[in-house]
């Protein structure tokens, strides 16, 4: 790893749209090596945050900038959408003109979003790094091909256009499954401009904790055994799942759905008739460890199209909570093989709604099987997500573009 002495000139922009907790730890372990890093999200997004701000035992080559533009954003009215992710793509444009950075490494970002902030890269000559969370423009066609079928599928088809060509202007690639280097193989872009860096979650912030706890005192939780869903419930993750979890069980038990999204809002507008299913917006980052601790079983739900091109972060840092796992979501889905080969939990096919139920129903009936499970996975946590080995990995991939410059 470089030391600060010899990496305090190279400044590196690390861009998540999203401001999840795994890459602000990333971000903090580089400034701890040596590199000036501009933490940058978008504060607009209400879906889950990591530890955003500037803290007190924080290397000072750290900064972080939570980036905001001057409306609601919208993810339900798609051309409402739209104008703000090229509103904020512009900010996010000036700042960079602002940073001068030596390298953007830019990830969670819809497609339009990620357009100006790629051509402000190049423009002053810095380095650009595609981080591949997920195929935006696939996700994109599917989902809106079968809302609006023939403009989505053109518009699908557009932002394919868009992504393609970002991905073919970049620097370089970090995809986070090995699954996702067909695509771009599909797209032309050489192996050599394509790294993989599997997802993680800042196991440092998640600890093993008791099941009772101040968080589950102070919202009163029941005695009887716990499921919780914690995270974003949107387009792609079917709510009906978790309506008809909560069917299944009989008070004291009870699911509690920590969420926000348009499935959440489906959700709290069901009738289920008896007092088993809780819903609750997101919480703060700091309790966010004794939130997971507070249940019995762990779930998660992923579409059958949304899990080719999309793994659900939320089961990474349920792996560190040491709580079994029951996750709907296609068998090849990354998540899916972690889960499934580590012995961590029980996986079901996103349309097998009675299959969920009973993975969960089994973890409910077997105490044994829950220790068990949730032991696994805090055991594959601890051996995987160390975030040393992670920057590692990224500042491997900074040399050698930054080496390419200079020859």
């Amino acid at each position: 790893m470089k030391t600060q002495e010899n990496t305090a000139r190279q400044t590196i922009m690390v861009h998540d749209y999203a401001g999840h907790p795994f890459t602000a730890e990333l971000s903090r372990e580089l400034a701890r090596n040596g590199y000036i890093v501009h933490h940058v999200f978008f504060a607009g997004d209400k879906g889950p945050k990591g530890k955003n701000l500037h803290e007190a035992h924080d290397p000072d080559l750290l900064s972080f900038h939570a980036i905001d533009i001057d409306r609601d954003y919208s993810k339900t009215n798609l051309f409402a959408r739209r104008s703000c992710d090229i509103e904020y793509g512009n900010k996010i444009a000036t700042l960079i003109e602002e940073l001068r950075p030596d390298i953007v490494l830019s990830g969670n970002t819809p497609t339009e979003t990620q357009e100006p902030i790629l051509r402000a890269t190049k423009k002053h000559a810095a380095k650009f790094i595609f981080w591949c969370q997920d195929f935006y423009s696939i996700a994109a066609k599917e989902i809106l091909s079968k809302k609006i079928p023939v403009l989505g599928a053109m518009i699908g088809n557009y932002y394919t256009h868009l992504e393609k060509r970002q991905m073919r202007n970049s620097d370089h690639i970090v995809h986070i499954t090995e699954a996702f280097r067909q695509q771009t193989d599909e797209w032309g872009i050489p192996a050599e401009n394509v790294s993989v860096i599997p997802n993680w979650a800042a196991i440092s912030a998640i600890s093993v904790r008791d099941r009772e706890n101040s968080w589950s005192a102070a919202q009163q939780l029941s005695a009887g055994r716990r499921i919780i869903y914690s995270g974003t419930l949107a387009l792609k993750h079917n709510p009906r799942l978790l309506m008809a979890l909560a069917k299944s069980i009989d008070p004291p038990d009870e699911l509690i759905v920590i969420a926000n999204g348009v499935g959440m809002e489906w959700l709290r507008e069901q009738k289920l008739g008896k007092p088993t299913l809780r819903c609750l917006s997101l919480q703060p980052i700091e309790v966010f460890e004794d939130v997971l601790a507070s249940s019995d079983v762990l779930v998660a739900v992923i579409e059958e199209d949304a899990g080719r091109f999309s793994v659900p972060s939320k089961v990474l840092s349920y792996l560190c909570a040491g709580r079994p796992i029951v996750l709907a979501a296609p068998a090849d889905n990354l998540a899916a093989k972690i889960v499934a080969e580590t012995g961590a939990g029980l996986i079901s096919e996103p349309a097998d709604i009675n299959a969920f139920v009973q993975s969960v129903q089994s973890y409910l009936k077997n105490p044994e099987d829950r220790r068990a499970s949730g032991l696994a996975g805090r055991i594959y946590a601890e051996e995987t997500f160390q975030i040393d080995s992670v920057a590692r990995s990224f500042d491997s991939i900074f040399s050698k573009i930054l080496e390419k410059s200079v020859m």
